[in-house]
C-alpha cells in the first residue's frame, strides 16, 4: 500500500472510531522504524459492546472506502483486535489491555500524529 493511501485510510479508522466514541485515539507513523505498516491506529472502548461496535465500524468504514484487511485478530467479545490493512493495524482495546499492553509506550520511537490532520 502506498503511503499516500497508508494515511487515508488511518484517517478513515480515525473518523470511524470517533462515531463509536472511542477514547485516547492515537496514531504513532512507524514506517520510519518498522517494516510492519505505515502507521498504527489506536483505541479504546470502555466494554465489550463498544469495542465490538469500533471493530465493527472501522471495518465497514474501510470497505467501503476500497479496503480489505489483510488480517484479524481478537474480535467479538475480545478485550484487544487487531484488524491488519498492511499499510496500516488498527488495534482496539479495553482500557485494561489498552494499560497491560501499552503499545503506546513500545511504539514512542515511532512519530505520534494528530488524528485530527489526517
Amino acid at each position: 500500500m502506498e503511503k499516500e493511501e497508508s494515511r487515508k485510510l488511518a484517517g478513515i479508522a480515525v473518523k470511524a472510531l470517533e462515531d463509536k466514541l472511542a477514547s485516547d485515539i492515537k496514531v504513532i507513523e512507524i514506517d520510519a522504524i518498522s517494516p510492519l505498516a505505515d502507521y498504527f491506529v489506536i483505541a479504546t472502548g470502555r466494554n465489550v459492546n463498544q469495542t465490538d461496535a469500533m471493530v465493527d465500524g472501522v471495518e465497514e468504514a474501510a470497505t467501503k472506502a476500497g479496503f480489505e484487511p489483510d488480517h484479524i485478530e481478537g474480535h467479538h467479545n475480545a478485550n484487544w483486535t487487531l484488524l491488519d490493512y498492511k499499510g496500516v493495524i488498527v488495534h482496539i482495546f479495553d482500557e485494561e489491555s489498552r494499560g497491560f499492553y501499552d503499545l503506546d509506550r513500545l511504539w514512542k520511537d515511532g512519530t505520534e500524529i494528530d488524528p485530527n490532520t489526517l
